[in-house]
């Protein structure tokens, strides 16, 4: 990438390589906190506030162009932000261990420490891969009020706004004592089975859309393309799953049966059940 508008004075892809040492050691860190605490997802934390660290890092090696710099450190901030916070104050403080990586920790046996390192090292990877987008933002020449950046802040606001919602809606509903071990079928919960993951998705898409033809601009898709690997194929849908049907069983085959896995559409009636019904 060869800068054209002359924020930055040098190419930005060192930065990048010095953003995942600088997350290596963090994520090493949080991985000898977590040997301590045995509750991983204090990972997921660390994933959320070191990508906002890493921008605003970025932001202090900008040579100008206060606007385009504010808004991608606002947008990291108020998005990993939210989400660090609600990880942290439903999954990590006072709380055990999310059930996913417990199952981890049983399925890695003896080998565990070792591929949970290797599991946090890969976290510090993810951060300077995600924080692309971010960057390649803070390089576009065009002005902020350009119409595309527009429409993409609308989806941003959607996707964020709904992310927030559906951890809500899923936070409320477990609070409750007399939903124990239930599925939640409430709100956003009602047309998708991970409406969390699908807005997750639709925010790393906005920035695809705000930087249409924007140096860089191939940069963004790793957002939508390796978030959406990840919910769909490896660590989100699959693994959340397998651990739903294991506590759940067949009310969650039920819910399977009639709700949308990924993108929010309206329930079906289940297969085997009457017309009438």
């Amino acid at each position: 990438m060869e800068p054209e508008n002359g924020i930055f004075s040098s190419d930005p892809l060192p930065l990048v390589l010095a953003a995942y040492l600088f997350m290596t050691v963090v994520m090493g860190a949080l991985w000898a906190v977590q040997r301590k605490t045995r509750n991983a997802a204090i990972g997921d934390v660390g994933w959320c506030f070191g990508l906002i660290l890493v921008v605003l890092w970025y932001a202090t090696q900008a040579s100008g162009g206060f606007a385009r710099i504010f808004l991608p450190v606002m947008l990291v901030t108020l998005y990993a932000g939210r989400l660090g916070l609600h990880i942290l104050f439903n999954r990590v403080i006072g709380k055990e261990e999310d059930a996913r990586y417990r199952r981890l920790r049983e399925e890695w046996g003896e080998s565990e420490s070792a591929k949970m390192l290797a599991y946090f090292l890969l976290q510090a990877l993810a951060v300077a891969a995600f924080s692309l987008p971010f960057l390649v933002l803070m390089w576009n020449p065009r002005p902020p009020s350009a119409l595309v950046e527009l429409i993409g802040l609308m989806i941003w606001g959607v996707a964020v706004a709904g992310e927030a919602r559906a951890d809500r809606q899923l936070a409320h509903f477990r609070a409750d004592p007399r939903n124990e071990g239930r599925v939640c079928r409430e709100g956003l919960w009602k047309y998708s089975r991970h409406p969390n993951y699908f807005f997750e998705w639709l925010h790393w898409c906005s920035y695809v859309v705000m930087t249409l033809g924007a140096p860089g601009w191939v940069f963004t898709w790793i957002g939508p393309i390796g978030m959406g690997l990840a919910l769909l194929k490896l660590t989100g849908i699959p693994r959340t799953e397998a651990q739903a049907l294991s506590t759940r069983g067949e009310e969650y085959k039920a819910y399977q049966a009639t709700t949308n896995a990924f993108f929010p559409w309206f329930p079906q009636r289940r297969p085997d059940a009457p017309a009438n019904s």
